[in-house]
């Protein structure tokens, strides 16, 4: 075939490939996916999310469309439309990232809010028990550690760090749950009606004293009051090894009163860690 003849057919195919292209339908194309990337919705989760993954997949997006808007106006076509899905698939990524951000995001603010009425409740419960039983000291001041602790945490929700506020409501939850518990420690009418067996009230002393331990666990994050508690909370431990040894052979009885002595080190570990609970 002569070279001339050649090009002639060449640019009659191009031509007709182009002409298969529908160029007003494909300038709509152009824009829609603008829209969808900068104007759009899902455009706005984007922006509103953290995810560092779906920004870059949007950057991406739109570099493709840029590339593909240059094609359009050269002519080519057939280039811009080839280009303008993979935009479309780009943005889409960036969606689906960013929209499990918000998911993650949400269920953040859930268990906070949940945690807020859970430690409102227990400090409520805690006003009431103290005011109760007059005659406990430190009462009154765990009552305002523990409303302030809450008021710290709405303030650092408010402010968007809901991880930090959460983490803060767990200290104020524990530190009334150990109240509470402490206060009703010594309540020898309360174990008369409620424990129908050593066993039980066994198992009681064991979810108060775990509740000790994971306040003094929150609280000894600074290594000076780890050091200040250290030995207390090791009595703590070793009491509480020999009660689930004799809780193991039956002796339930005086398994109640080794833990009730490992949950009295607690306590004495957590008010020198710095937070004051009464028992």
């Amino acid at each position: 075939m002569k070279p001339l003849l050649f090009a002639v057919l060449l640019a009659a195919a191009t031509a007709a490939s182009a002409q298969a292209i529908d160029r007003v339908q494909l300038e709509r194309r152009i824009a829609a996916v603008e829209t969808l990337i900068e104007r759009s919705s899902a455009a706005k989760q984007i922006e509103a999310g953290g995810d560092a993954r779906a920004r870059a997949h949007r950057e991406r997006a739109r570099e493709i469309h840029r590339k593909a808007a240059e094609a359009y106006a050269a002519g080519d076509l057939e280039g811009a439309s080839r280009l303008l899905p993979q935009a479309s698939v780009a943005m889409f990524e960036g969606v689906r990232l960013a929209g499990a951000e918000t998911v993650v995001a949400e269920k953040r603010r859930a268990d906070y809010d949940a945690r807020l009425d859970s430690a409102k409740s227990l400090a409520a419960a805690q006003r009431r028990i103290a005011l109760e039983k007059k005659g406990v000291p430190g009462a009154a001041e765990t009552s305002k550690a523990i409303d302030e602790l809450i008021a710290q945490a709405e303030r650092e929700a408010a402010a968007g760090d809901v991880e930090k506020a959460r983490a803060t409501l767990e200290r104020a939850y524990l530190v009334a749950k150990a109240s509470i518990g402490s206060m009703r420690g010594g309540d020898t009418l309360v174990r008369s009606l409620d424990f129908a067996t050593k066993e039980e009230e066994y198992r009681y002393e064991v979810d108060r004293n775990d509740t000790h331990r994971m306040l003094l666990k929150l609280l000894v994050a600074d290594p000076a009051k780890a050091a200040s508690a250290q030995a207390a909370s090791e009595k703590a431990q070793g009491l509480r090894e020999r009660a689930e040894q004799r809780a193991g052979a039956g002796a339930w009885g005086e398994a109640v009163g080794l833990l009730e002595e490992s949950t009295k080190e607690l306590v004495r570990a957590i008010r020198a860690a710095g937070i004051y609970i009464p028992g």
